[in-house]
């Protein structure tokens, strides 16, 4: 059961982020309207409506982008609307007409991750694009995944289907979604082989490594809770010391000194070949987790292991201490 109380500013701006998963909270004014809070301090308002037999999750918005009392006042309006039954357009529409509307309206990613999408779009789809979202049958669908060569990157596009037939379903121009029908591909997920001890012989491996700038870059993927991306390319201008932030995210203690041991004398923190910054030392990886006696491990491996382990949050300063403490507890040789 949500936890309920009067919503008001000054709580939601201090609710505790869960350690794992989200938390629900319901407001006792509007006793319809609830808040996800996740473990990443995201906080979301929504309501519950039963639908055709099935209860659904419909979101209003994001606190504090939208405030407290325009939501109460929107809970009446969207449940109206989520019983309104969806009219089916007859107007036809081709399926790459319809993918811009759906990339428009559904999908939030960064630059880099929204680029990327698209490419694989443009690589494995493209066979539906001057077809009419109406025309398209099952076996077109399944014929398109069959042609896509690894089990995870077919399993991805008909996930990616199965959320654009979802929408297309939701604005009445398909009656019914076809992806929903199809077996999802089996895949054999790696298992990360990170562990404690793994993290430990990491850091004494990359430590060893004779390039300053790549040592550092090595060792930001442990203190910087960031994906190898994001490490790779940051830039000084980004970095404010005083505040121990990083744009706006927190610093690690030892992110901090690690940093500002760095020379200064450049855009980038991590300066690549020419002008551009490091982009993807794998080579240098590969035998720094050889010899870590962890050969299958990736670097953004290491992010996703102590992003499972951080406690997540909403306070930046709460943020920081739980980064040092996460790290204290993993780098104390002494008890390993």
């Amino acid at each position: 059961m949500a936890h309920q109380f009067f919503f008001n500013p000054y709580i939601l701006d201090n609710l505790v982020a869960p350690a794992h998963g989200f938390d629900v909270v319901q407001d006792m004014s509007e006793p319809r309207l609830r808040m996800y809070i996740t473990n990443r301090g995201v906080k979301t308002f929504f309501v519950r409506k039963r639908i055709n037999g099935h209860d659904r999750r419909v979101i209003i918005g994001k606190y504090p982008d939208m405030d407290i009392e325009e939501a109460r006042l929107s809970v009446p309006i969207v449940l109206e609307n989520a019983s309104k039954k969806v009219s089916i357009k007859r107007k036809k529409i081709l399926f790459k007409d319809f993918l811009k509307m759906y990339l428009k309206k559904r999908v939030h990613r960064s630059v880099g991750s929204y680029d990327k999408l698209v490419r694989a779009i443009n690589k494995h789809i493209v066979p539906l694009f001057e077809k009419n979202l109406s025309d398209i049958t099952t076996q077109d669908i399944s014929d398109v995944i069959s042609a896509i060569d690894g089990v995870a990157m077919a399993a991805r596009m008909q996930e990616l289907l199965q959320s654009i037939y979802r929408y297309a379903v939701e604005t009445g121009y398909a009656k019914e979604n076809l992806v929903a029908k199809l077996q999802m591909p089996k895949q054999h997920r790696r298992v990360r082989p990170l562990n404690k001890y793994g993290l430990h012989h990491l850091f004494e491996s990359i430590n060893r490594v004779e390039s300053q700038t790549v040592r550092a870059a090595f060792l930001m993927l442990i203190f910087g809770f960031a994906t190898k991306n994001q490490i790779f390319s940051m830039q000084w201008s980004d970095l404010d010391f005083n505040r121990y932030m990083w744009n706006e995210h927190p610093l690690s203690d030892r992110a901090v000194v690690l940093l500002q041991n760095l020379p200064q004398d450049g855009y980038w923190v991590f300066p690549g070949r020419g002008h551009g910054h490091l982009t993807d030392p794998r080579l240098a990886w590969m035998r720094v987790a050889k010899d870590a006696g962890i050969p299958d491990l990736t670097m953004d491996d290491v992010y996703k292991f102590l992003a499972r382990r951080l406690v997540w949050a909403g306070d930046k300063e709460d943020l920081r201490q739980n980064m040092n403490d996460l790290l204290d507890e993993l780098l104390n040789f002494d008890e390993i």
